[in-house]
């Protein structure tokens, strides 16, 4: 069974820090190119950040969040978390996980957290 569950959303204050974590399983992690998305509402889907698997490296960010926000990962555990630092109202969305391995097309998908920023 083929499982992303995402961890830490919740409410924020302006300037403040969450830390999301994901934790796969029924897969081989360390192949997966790993995503944190977002949709706000109203809006389409957005692409926060990114990490390469174990052959590709390389991290990418949204400008919205470069600076902010940064993505890791550790194989060893199958997770892969997001780091939000200096956080604003504008960030408020839905957080999702993804995995996507390109040579095979697979691509799986959390159930998202929430993440509100407001005073």
């Amino acid at each position: 069974q083929v499982q992303l569950v995402e961890s830490g959303g919740g409410s924020v204050q302006p300037g403040g820090s969450r830390r999301l974590s994901c934790t796969a399983s029924g897969f081989t992690f360390n192949f997966y190119a790993m995503a944190w998305y977002r949709q706000a509402p109203g809006k389409e889907r957005e692409l926060v950040a990114s990490i390469s698997s174990d052959i590709f490296s390389g991290t990418n960010y949204a400008e919205s969040v470069k600076g902010r926000f940064t993505i890791s990962r550790d194989n060893a555990k199958n997770s892969v978390y997001l780091q939000m630092n200096s956080l604003k109202p504008e960030d408020t969305a839905v957080y999702y996980c993804n995995a996507h391995w390109a040579d095979t097309g697979r691509s799986y998908w959390g159930q998202g957290t929430q993440v509100t920023v407001s005073s």
